[in-house]
């Protein structure tokens, strides 16, 4: 399925660029901009975010690693001492 009309991204451009970075680097965190790079592209008019963000977050390898879930929390608590 087309995603992006003006930048010609598919579903499964999405997947394949997700699965991608996942191998090439498990701990990494995957961002829209990031797909986008791999995919040698970058965001034109913005109208396909909702349906790509959906894309991605449909991805099993989306995950965040473990070390990074609940950093902003932590980052919180240790400004406040």
């Amino acid at each position: 399925m087309i995603i992006c009309h003006c930048q010609h991204i598919t579903d499964k451009d999405i997947d394949s660029a997700i699965t991608w970075m996942r191998r090439a680097d498990p701990d990494t965190l995957i961002t829209p901009g990031k797909v986008y790079r791999a995919l040698g592209k970058a965001a034109d008019c913005g109208g396909c975010m909702p349906l790509f963000l959906d894309t991605m977050r449909r991805n099993s390898s989306l995950e965040i690693p473990a070390e990074l879930m609940n950093l902003g929390s932590a980052i919180r608590k240790g400004a406040d001492h």
